[in-house]
Order: C-alpha cells, then sequence, then structure tokens
C-alpha cells in the first residue's frame, strides 16, 4: 500500500519501471514509515502516519493460511519453495473503496486522487484478474485499527485463482459503508477477522454487520496473533513481485445496456477487465489521461497501426489468467494436472511467439504511450524464455481449438529423443489410433456403410454416419452398433472393440502426459527466474487492447476528443447508452455548468428526460476521466475527484428504512463526503414525505451543497426551490422544455415532449394530473384533482426576483466567466477582443433589465 518510490501510486495508474524509472529495487512494495493519504473519504481525517491496519491484515495470507502458499512455513524461507516459484503481483495502493464512494445505495463510481500520478500511461489501473461471472474464488482478512490507528480498516483480498494481493487501508465512519461496499464488490468465498472481534469478544458492531450482510459467505476467526504488522510487511515484501505494484479493481455488472456494453470491443479477457477496471474507478491525473487520448488520436489517424495492432492483440490468449496457473504449485500429481501444465507451456510459447508482431507493430508509433510499451516489449527476456521452451518442445507446436487437434498437441509436445520411455508411449499411442482407425474402415467395409471416425473429450472415439441418402439393412444398424445416439441427419455409435481400443489410448495418454510433465516441470523452474517480464506482457496486452476497444467506439459514433479545463461545457452532447440502444438518433442536448454557474436545478415535466439527461452528464465524465472521446460536438471537462448519485425511490426493508429514511441516508452521505471538486447528481428529493416538509429539507440541503461550490445537478419537481437562483449568484435555473399542441378535434390538449434543455425554470403546471390523464383513470378522478390543484396552488408564493440580489447576480457572472477566460482561452486576440465585448453587452443589459424592475416597482 505504501511505495519507496518518489512517486506515489494513484489509483487507476499502475507503478512499474519504464525506460526513465528507477531501478526496480527502488519499486519494492513498502509499507513501513509513510503516511498515505486516502482521499476516498473526504471530510475525513485525510493523512494517515501508519499502516498498521494492512499490514496485519495482509500477514493472515502468508502466516496462517497455506491454501495461499502450499508448501511455505510461517517463518519466512523456511522450507519454502524457491522465491521465484511463489512471486505474487502485489496490488498495493491505499485503496479507497471507490466502487460506490458517491452514495449509499445508488451511487456512480467514486473518485479519488493520490498524491502524483506518474507520467506514463505504462502507469495505470491494472486489470482485474477474476472477472465477474466466474465462480467465487477470494479470500479477504479484514482487522481494526488499534491505537493510533482507531477508526482505520485493513482490509487485505487474494484471488486464490490468480497471483495478485490487495492491500487496503482506510478511515470508515461508524456505518461501515466502505467496508460493506467493498466486500460486495469482491465477492469473497471466505471471510477472515480476528477471534478478538467475534469468538472471545462479544462480537463487535463491524463483525456483526459483515456476518449479517454475507450470510452465506464463510466465516473464519483467527487468532489475533497473526495480524501481525512486522510479518506482514515481512511477507509481502519476500512475495511481491519487484517489478510491479498495481491498484485492482473489480466491476461487476456485465450488460450491452451499460457503459461498459457500449465501450467493449475487447478482443482478449486481460483488456475486458481493464476496460471495467477503468470504468468502476477513472483516472484523476490529467497527463495520463491526455496520454490516452493521444494514444486514440493517432489510432484513428492511422489505419494502418489500428488494424495491425488490433489484429495482433487479437491472437493473443488470457495472459492473467496464464501466469496465474503457472505459478500455482499442484498439491499432487495427477494426470490432470499434467495435462494441464503441459498445456500451459504451450500456450506461453505461443504467446511469446506473438511478441515480435506485435512489437513489430508498435516500432514506428508516435505517442508517448505506445513508445513506453514497445520499450518494455524490448525486454531480452522474451526471448530467453521462448529459447528456453523451443529446446524442449517442437517448434510447430502451438496452441490451437478443437479437442483432438490440441490433444495431439499436447502428446507431441515434447521433441523425440528427450526421453526415451516418452518415444516408446508415443508410438504405443501412434499404433492404437491407426488401429481404431483401420477398425472404422473395416466396419464401414463390412457393412457398406459411409462410417467416419470421430472425436470428443466426453466419449472420446466414436464412430458417426450421415444418413441421409443411406439405405439401412432391414430398417436398422447392426447390433455389433452400440450406444446410439441420432442428432436430425447424423447417427453416433461405438462398439465394444472400439471402447476397449479407447481404453488402451486412454492408458497410453497417461503415460505420455506423465513423463511429459517431468521435462515440462524442469523446463518451468527455468522459465520462474525471468517470469516477471510476462507481466509487462500482460500489462501491454491489455491496456492496448483497452486503448483499441475506446478507438473502435469512436468508428461507431461520432464522437470528440474532451479538453481539461475548470469547466464541464459539452456541446450537443448525447447519451452514449441511450444512443447505442435507441432506433432513432436521441436528442442531443447542451452541459455547461462552472464556478459562476455550479448549482444548476433542473425542472420539468414527467417523462420530459431529466433523468437521462442527469445520467448523461455522469456517463460522459467518466468516459473522460478513462480517456475516451465524447458523444458530442465539442467537450470541455473538470476532473472530478468523486461522483455522487442520489437516484431512485426504493425503500429498505432489510433496514427499516422507508423511502424517505433511503434518501436521507442517501443526501447524508454526500454531505459529509463531497468537496468543491465532486460532482453531485440529484434526482427528486423529499417526496416521501409531506410538500411543506420536502420544501424545507429540500432548500436546506441545496443550500448547503451551493455553499460547498461542488458542481451539482440538482432535479426536481419543486418549482419553489427555483427561487434559490435569485438569492445565489452560482444558482442557474434550467427546465425541460414542452409543447401543447391540440388534438384533431380542437378540444383535447396533448402534450408533445423535446427533451431539449432551456434556461429558466418550468412554467408547467399540474403536469403530474397531465400524465395520469394518459392513464385509464376515470374522468370524474381528474377532473376533482384539477380543481383541488389549482385551489391549493393558490395559497404557494409567487416567483419571486429582488433587482438588488438581480445585480449582484451579473456582478458575479461577470467576474467568473473573466477568470474563466484568462485560465482557459485560446482565442486569437481579435476573437477575443469580439468576446469580451460580447460578455459587455450581456453584463449592461442584465444591469439595465435589473434597473428597470426598481423603477417599475417604485
Amino acid at each position: 500500500m505504501f511505495f519507496s518510490s518518489a512517486e506515489e501510486v494513484t489509483p487507476g495508474s499502475r507503478s512499474e519501471p519504464g525506460p526513465s524509472s528507477s531501478t526496480p529495487a527502488q519499486w519494492q512494495l513498502n509499507m513501513r514509515g509513510r503516511a498515505d493519504r486516502i482521499s476516498s473519504s473526504v471530510g475525513s481525517s485525510g493523512v494517515y502516519s501508519n499502516s498498521r491496519a494492512a499490514c496485519e491484515s495482509s500477514q493472515m495470507f502468508f502466516s496462517s493460511a497455506e491454501e495461499v502458499t502450499p508448501g511455505s512455513s510461517s517463518e519466512p524461507g523456511a522450507g519454502s519453495s524457491t522465491p521465484a516459484q511463489w512471486q505474487l503481483k502485489i496490488s498495493g495502493s491505499a485503496d479507497r473503496i471507490g466502487s460506490s464512494v458517491g452514495s449509499s445505495a445508488h451511487s456512480t463510481p467514486a473518485l479519488s486522487h493520490l498524491g502524483r500520478t506518474p507520467q506514463r500511461d505504462l502507469n495505470m489501473t491494472t486489470s482485474s484478474s477474476a472477472s465477474a461471472s466466474h465462480a467465487s474464488s477470494v479470500i479477504v482478512a479484514v482487522v481494526e485499527g488499534r491505537g493510533f490507528a482507531r477508526g482505520e480498516i485493513g482490509m487485505a483480498s487474494i484471488n486464490v485463482k490468480c497471483p495478485e494481493l490487495v492491500l487496503s487501508q482506510f478511515a470508515d465512519t461508524g456505518t461501515y459503508a466502505k467496508v460493506i461496499t467493498k466486500l460486495h464488490n469482491l465477492m469473497p468465498m471466505e471471510i477472515l477477522m480476528p477471534d478478538t472481534s467475534s469468538v472471545k469478544g462479544q462480537g463487535t458492531k463491524l463483525y456483526s454487520l459483515i456476518t449479517d450482510s454475507f450470510p452465506s459467505v464463510t466465516f473464519t476467526p483467527v487468532l489475533r496473533k497473526y495480524f501481525n504488522e512486522k510479518k506482514g510487511l515481512e511477507y509481502t515484501q519476500q512475495l511481491c513481485v519487484p517489478e510491479f505494484s498495481t491498484v485492482l479493481m473489480e466491476v461487476q455488472t456485465k450488460s450491452e445496456h451499460t457503459l461498459f456494453g457500449v465501450l467493449n470491443y475487447t478482443k482478449t479477457g486481460g483488456g475486458e477487465r481493464r476496460l471495467r477496471s477503468n470504468i468502476l474507478e477513472p483516472l484523476l491525473d490529467e497527463v495520463t489521461i491526455n496520454s490516452r487520448l493521444d494514444t486514440i488520436e493517432e489510432l484513428l489517424q492511422n489505419e494502418e497501426l489500428f488494424f495491425g495492432l488490433k489484429n495482433a492483440i487479437a491472437q493473443f490468449l488470457d495472459v492473467d489468467e496464464l501466469l496465474s496457473a503457472l505459478v500455482q504449485i499442484p498439491k499432487q500429481e495427477t494426470v490432470l494436472v499434467a495435462e494441464a501444465k503441459i498445456t500451459q507451456i504451450i500456450k506461453l510459447k505461443h504467446i511469446l511467439e506473438l511478441v515480435p508482431s506485435l512489437k513489430a507493430m508498435l516500432q514506428h508509433s508516435k505517442t508517448p504511450l505506445l513508445e513506453a510499451y514497445f520499450t518494455s516489449l524490448e525486454d531480452s527476456r522474451f526471448n530467453g524464455i521462448l529459447d528456453q521452451i523451443k529446446s524442449l518442445i517442437n517448434d510447430d507446436t502451438s496452441y490451437m481449438k478443437g479437442s483432438l487437434t490440441m490433444r495431439t498437441q499436447k502428446c507431441y509436445a515434447v521433441r523425440p529423443n528427450v526421453s526415451e520411455f516418452l518415444d516408446i508411449a508415443r508410438r504405443a499411442y501412434t499404433e492404437v489410433i491407426d488401429d481404431i482407425a483401420e477398425l472404422v474402415a473395416q466396419l464401414g467395409e463390412k457393412y457398406s456403410l459411409p462410417l467416419r471416425t470421430s472425436f470428443n473429450k466426453a466419449r472420446g472415439f466414436f464412430i458417426q454416419m450421415r444418413l441421409e441418402g443411406v439405405v439401412l439393412p432391414a430398417g436398422k444398424l447392426p447390433e455389433e452398433f452400440i450406444k446410439v445416439t441420432r442428432q436430425k441427419n447424423n447417427c453416433s455409435f461405438t462398439t465394444v472393440d472400439l471402447m476397449k481400443m479407447n481404453d488402451h489410448c486412454e492408458e497410453a495418454l497417461k503415460d505420455i502426459f506423465h513423463m511429459s510433465y517431468v521435462v515440462v516441470s524442469k523446463l518451468l523452474n527455468e522459465v520462474y527466474e525471468n517470469i516477471y517480464c510476462l507481466y509487462k506482457l500482460s500489462d501491454a496486452v491489455s491496456m492496448l487492447d483497452m486503448i483499441l476497444s475506446l478507438a473502435h467506439a469512436c468508428t461507431v459514433s461520432n464522437y470528440v476528443r474532451p479538453e481539461f479545463t475548470d469547466t464541464l461545457a459539452i456541446k450537443q452532447g448525447r447519451h452514449p447508452i441511450l444512443e447505442r440502444i435507441s432506433v432513432q438518433e436521441p436528442i442531443a442536448n447542451n452541459i455547461y455548468i462552472s464556478e459562476g454557474s455550479s448549482f444548476v436545478i433542473l425542472t420539468g415535466p414527467n417523462m420530459s428526460g431529466k433523468s437521462t439527461y442527469l445520467k448523461q452528464v455522469a456517463l460522459c465524465q467518466i468516459m473522460a476521466q478513462i480517456g475516451s472521446f465524447l458523444p458530442a460536438e465539442y467537450a470541455s471537462v473538470r476532473i472530478a475527484d468523486q461522483i455522487f448519485t442520489r437516484i431512485g425511490v426504493d425503500d429498505d426493508f432489510e433496514t427499516n428504512s422507508s423511502t424517505f429514511m433511503v434518501e436521507m441516508k442517501e443526501v447524508s452521505y454526500i454531505i459529509h463526503n463531497t468537496s468543491k471538486k465532486s460532482l453531485i447528481i440529484i434526482d427528486e428529493l423529499g417526496r416521501g414525505t409531506s410538500p411543506e416538509e420536502g420544501i424545507g429539507i429540500c432548500h436546506s440541503i441545496c443550500e448547503f451543497l451551493i455553499s460547498t461550490k461542488a458542481f451539482t445537478l440538482f432535479a426536481t419537481h419543486f418549482l419553489e426551490l427555483c427561487q434559490l437562483e435569485n438569492l445565489y449568484p452560482n444558482v442557474e435555473n434550467q427546465h425541460m422544455q414542452v409543447q401543447h399542441v391540440r388534438g384533431g378535434d380542437g378540444r383535447a390538449e396533448n402534450v408533445v415532449y423535446t427533451y431539449q434543455l432551456t434556461r429558466g425554470h418550468s412554467e408547467e403546471r399540474h403536469y403530474g394530473i397531465r400524465a395520469a390523464e394518459m392513464t385509464n383513470l376515470p374522468p370524474e378522478v381528474i377532473q376533482e384533482a384539477k380543481a383541488i390543484s389549482a385551489k391549493i396552488s393558490q395559497n404557494w408564493a409567487k416567483y419571486y426576483s429582488d433587482p438588488a440580489t438581480r445585480k449582484q447576480r451579473a456582478d458575479y457572472r461577470l467576474a467568473t466567466k473573466l477568470l474563466q477566460t484568462a485560465r482557459n482561452s485560446r482565442l486569437d486576440p481579435e476573437s477575443l477582443r469580439q468576446y469580451l465585448k460580447g460578455l459587455k453587452r450581456q453584463y449592461e443589459a442584465e444591469i439595465q433589465s435589473a434597473t428597470e424592475s426598481v423603477e417599475i416597482e417604485e
């Protein structure tokens, strides 16, 4: 979680030595004596003095959990295998529970900032090695800090199928929302906690909350002595791959109707996981983001590079998955283990043979990111490992699809004359195969049937025949054929002799695999010494795959490159998901939020598009911060440290919380954690109580959020809140416009939704009743509702406008626009002069309007 290098590692960045980086020793994971800044809990203490909790939780996996490091003892190096065999890729960071630091229930992935980010995109978010679609294989250790670390949580998680350890340390509130969120993201199969907080004690609040929230997960209390800071640090330093320190993130949702579904054109498992992890935890460093954007721009301008890289990447297998399998040492040597190891060495040979073609495609690239990956692929160890493999594995052995083809590849993978017994076993296997082919041919001649030999993994060799145009003797198959199955025009069966030959074939294969395994095991021991470079390859392949996927998305729709300023300004922006799934082109809208108008109140009738617009803003913000182009004509984005959302009207019967209580909890979370760099999106608030209380609560919450100067979009049906525009200069009213059209009879009036965003507050009244009219409610109910609503509306205060406030507002807006122009303007002198003249005219018009309103009142 802490690094000895000069630069801190930001979530969403990968720390590894590049061409100009420090020596590998300087990149060793070091958790001693380093203050860590956890910015996920904005509003809580920002700087922590120690890493005790994370170290203690990490020690669990090395001193007591034998399933993680089989063969190792509690003492470092005692009876353990060679260090190279037990290297783990450590996902070290001051991990901020980022999956939903936006709200307690309905939240967009949170963003945080952690110091400086390395300047290369080689240093970025790693891909998660576990897909959510697979069965859970994660073990998590959780411990609460003591002494100076009180109030902090240490968490270590490891995927038993993947050599990655994730260390986290963070401050949490009394509700432990971040702990529960993190555990939901990890989907553990087992949770370890100190016995002092569970068995020996009466059960702490955190223990009770975890066991209640995860009743189906195995909970294991462990002696407190195993949560040892010093031992945890020693084992982590011993087992950490020196060239890698990364942040591990997982995204669980997978659907075509998500942002992931829109952007996912990846070709490899690593690229897919990396895209999903980046969407969940976007980047914060502008230089790193721009390096990705530069790369996408080069790919879009150079078709040869784009398609060449795409074809090269598509041939790669899942490098992460292969590495996790390679470093695992089996508990017992079985035929399946032997076959799996032979397959792994064939896959490794296949991957290494693809490196030269990938390097050739990157050779003439111009952007720093592609140049950095080209440099990393020039590592001589790739050729060294490949030469070691080729010394024992046949040159023509390669990874192929098809069970019989791959079975043959594994059988003849090891070169001849390496093992005399292996050569004998192969000859025996070949003879059995020839006997099977001869038997099927004889049966075909005997019964004058078009028989052919087929194979699958479940049945082995069997006979297959196409029934079309075949006349069977006596209308049925000979009695010699058994286990007959029919599927459409094909008929499959076997014979007793063929089944016996299959048994002989399996016996011969077992001998081949066992003897090949002996050769392959010795080869793998040599490969382990240089296995670190394969993590570089995994990083390069997954990152290039993700960048190509983002570039591909730009070719499907008309996307534009965003620039980064202190303003969120998107011209004719489109909802990325709606654009993909909608038959008609969605309505484009502008987005403008700046320091001068940081709080936008959005009004409009039901179904006018408010919620869709709010989600569009959040999605565009995330897309920009993962380094993607945006669906718009122009885009300027301010980097947000966190995204908070409050959307939905669900209650929570598990916590005995009503709809209104859920709203209040979520808003309370936002208020306690927001900062001026955050993006807040609230879709309706206060609807679960009386109108008077709802308006009062909304007004008070709005005033607090206005004071934070965080960029906020607040959608509401309470038109009384629109008066805030006259009280605060940084508030702006906008509404979704609708049109009223008379029906064919000239009497009925229909509402036409334009889905267009317009300045000012909505003038529509009783639109809820209009929506009700579209249902099958009785006419008398609708008329009564209109009458009562009209009487109640007369008691509400009219829209109020204070001339003095309007003057102050005009002054404030002019000042903020001048500051914004000074910071970000790229206009030439003449254009800048014209723009400033326009600002002057606009300011004079606003002052004159305010003065005239004063004269009218007098």
